[in-house]
């Protein structure tokens, strides 16, 4: 959730290392790249667990390997179909970002669900083998995967690209242009079942704290000029939006008791009601499938310092 330094550090880690110069870098496991020190966190060893504030959900629980580790595991994307499982991991967080770059595992992974859980994740490749990139804050749509990137070529440190799933692997990845890059300066984001609606979080000018979230509408092929979504923002920071398949609820993180927190809007009469809370204590990057089970990253902190990132969830009640 608070990786933009990190990012920064990436882009001047491929710059150092030579962008697409590089020599491949070899695809490794998880379990291999994490500190052998690495104790793994669990709830009961927990000092700041999540607090769910709704009486629609089951208490959070992190997910049972093999996708939760003793790494990192955030960014979670579930599909609406319950099926496959998106997910960002780093094997230790306090690792500089040019160690990040080349350890053959940091970047997005997927999940399949099985009879009785979830399958082994595999990494998701999204550059060619000589090239460095460090990818994440991954978004299905379909045959349509948005993420961010830290690589040679961007607008800026860092950009919004897309890839295209073709017989059975992503591929045809490109940047997501100028205008919504550079222009709009979108960051993570989540486009409308419809289509016709991108909303995502920005310090753009005219905001009303450090992030908001904005919408934009494409018409005629063409993203529109960005609104503010003025009734879930404050003065604090705001975004990591998530639309629920139907479109009636927006997901958004948002900084609560000095921590990240998890929000809910609902629209009323076509527009955004005022936001309740959901979860927080550490709690952010929501993400729903059509069942409304509630996918979230929480970090685990001690005297101030992050030691690992699991997936939890909690279950709708019937």
């Amino acid at each position: 959730m608070k990786r933009i330094a990190w990012w920064i550090g990436a882009v001047l880690a491929v710059t150092a290392l030579g962008g697409g110069c590089a020599p491949s870098i070899p695809l490794r496991s998880r379990a291999e790249t994490i500190p052998k020190e690495t104790v793994k966190m669990t709830p009961g060893r927990d000092l700041l667990p999540p607090i769910l504030h709704s009486n629609e959900w089951t208490k959070p629980v992190p997910l049972p390997a093999p996708v939760n580790s003793a790494g990192a595991e955030d960014s979670p994307f579930i599909t609406p179909d319950g099926n496959t499982f998106y997910f960002f991991f780093t094997p230790d967080p306090n690792i500089p970002p040019e160690g990040q770059l080349t350890d053959g595992v940091t970047g997005i992974w997927s999940s399949e669900k099985t009879g009785d859980g979830w399958s082994e994740p595999k990494r998701v490749i999204l550059m060619k083998g000589s090239d460095l990139s460090l990818d994440g804050c991954e978004f299905v749509q379909g045959d349509t995967m948005w993420f961010c990137s830290a690589r040679k070529g961007n607008y800026r440190d860092i950009d919004m690209y897309t890839a295209r799933f073709r017989n059975g692997t992503w591929t045809d990845w490109k940047n997501a242009g100028e205008k919504l890059n550079e222009e709009y300066r979108i960051g993570e984001m989540h486009v409308t079942a419809d289509g016709n609606k991108l909303y995502f979080h920005a310090d753009r000018p005219g905001g009303k704290g450090q992030v908001d979230v904005w919408v934009t509408r494409l018409v005629n092929g063409e993203w529109q000029e960005p609104e503010n979504v003025a009734v879930v923002n404050t003065g604090e920071t705001e975004g990591w939006p998530f639309v629920s398949e139907d479109g009636n609820e927006l997901w958004f993180l948002r900084t609560y008791k000095g921590s990240p927190s998890i929000w809910r809007s609902k629209k009323k009469d076509g527009t955004w009601s005022k936001p309740e809370l959901i979860v927080s204590q550490f709690a952010g990057e929501p993400s729903l499938d059509r069942q409304g089970n509630l996918y979230f990253t929480h970090h685990y902190y001690k005297d101030g310092k992050m030691l690992e990132a699991d997936i939890y969830v909690a279950r709708r009640k019937p």
